[in-house]
Order: structure tokens, then C-alpha cells, then sequence
């Protein structure tokens, strides 16, 4: 056939009119595809829609996972903190305890440089004096330091007052006149007040 013919509209009837019809077999067979190929659409969008809630259940259970390592990491680093300070506190406690059984030895060498400096005898003064500082100067390394209070304003975080006494003027009332006893800090805590005259 000529292209001319086919252009004409009438030739263009006759070769609509040429095509074969479908059988009604080969329509079934066809919709019978469809048909399956919906199922099998049906089925696959079933799945996907299971898939995606499997994962959604397996996020939630990584993110649950994820809650509960942070929090175990979180306690644990908490456990192991309160573990190192309490390590300390035992130790600190365990030295300050030493340190206080130390206390009544510098009261005595304090008492013994003071008589003697009324002595004569260079020797002994200078052998106790040797010994008291290098106690001193050891105590002074675990952190122990003298509580300052003679010609202070009296404090009742560092002193402990035994008396109170006439001030000699104005100036010294409320004042530490004299120190019975002395105090000392260990790292900067209390570990026995100064025992003090107070100028009333």
C-alpha cells in the first residue's frame, strides 16, 4: 500500500478495519494477568508495609538499647567517681587520724623549747629545736599548717575560746590575747581548734 493511500482518510478505515480482534480467550488470559500481577502487587506492598514496620520496631529497640548504654555509662562513671573520692576520704581520714595522735608530741616539744630558752644549755636547745622542724616540715608535706591566732580577730572557724581577759586598751578587745593551745589545718580543714584568751 502506498503512503498517499494511507493518508486518505478512507483507506485509513479500511486498514483500521484489517486489524485483528482479540479473541475472548486471549482477553481472559490477559485479565487473568492482571489479576495476578495485582496479587502479586498486593503482596509485595503487604510485605514492604511488614518490612517497615519490622524496622521501625528495630529502631525503636536500637534506640531503647542506646538509652539503657548511656544510662549504664552514665551510673558507672558516677560509681567510679564517688569510688576515687571515697578512696581519698579514706586515706585523708586515715592520715588526719595519724597526724592527731601526733599533736600532743609537738605540744610537748613546744613546751620544752619554751623552758628550754630560759636554759643555757646550747646543745639541747639546738637538738630539739632540729628535731621539732623537721617533724614540722614533714606534717607540712601531708598538708598540715599552724592556725595563726596570737594579735588575731577572734574567730570561732579556727578558735576555741578558754577565757576571756580585760583587754589592756580598746584596740585588743575581741582580740586573741594569748594562745593555750595550738590549732592546726590539715588541707586547709580544721583538725583541732586553737585554744585562746579572748580580751573582753
Amino acid at each position: 500500500m502506498a503512503t498517499e493511500d494511507i493518508k486518505n482518510p478512507e483507506v485509513k478505515e479500511e486498514v483500521k478495519k484489517e486489524e485483528p480482534q482479540p479473541s475472548k480467550k486471549e482477553l481472559k488470559k490477559e485479565a487473568k494477568k492482571i489479576e495476578e500481577l495485582e496479587k502479586k502487587l498486593a503482596e509485595s506492598l503487604k510485605k514492604a508495609e511488614e518490612s517497615e514496620k519490622k524496622a521501625e520496631a528495630a529502631e525503636a529497640r536500637c534506640k531503647d538499647a542506646k538509652d539503657d548504654y548511656l544510662r549504664l555509662m552514665a551510673e558507672f562513671e558516677t560509681f567510679r567517681r564517688r569510688s576515687a573520692e571515697d578512696r581519698l576520704n579514706l586515706v585523708g581520714s586515715a592520715s588526719a587520724d595519724t597526724i592527731k595522735g601526733l599533736l600532743p608530741v609537738l605540744d610537748d616539744f613546744e613546751r620544752a623549747m619554751a623552758m628550754l630558752a630560759e636554759s643555757s644549755d646550747e646543745a639541747a636547745k639546738e637538738g630539739t629545736n632540729l628535731i621539732y622542724n623537721k617533724l614540722m616540715a614533714y606534717l607540712k608535706s601531708k598538708g598540715l599548717s599552724v592556725i595563726e591566732a596570737k594579735g588575731e580577730k577572734f574567730d570561732v572557724d579556727f578558735h576555741e575560746a578558754v577565757t576571756q581577759f580585760p583587754a589592756p586598751d580598746e584596740s585588743q578587745k575581741g582580740m586573741v590575747i594569748d594562745v593555750v593551745q595550738t590549732g592546726y589545718l590539715l588541707n586547709g580543714k580544721v583538725l583541732r581548734y586553737a585554744k585562746v584568751v579572748v580580751g573582753a
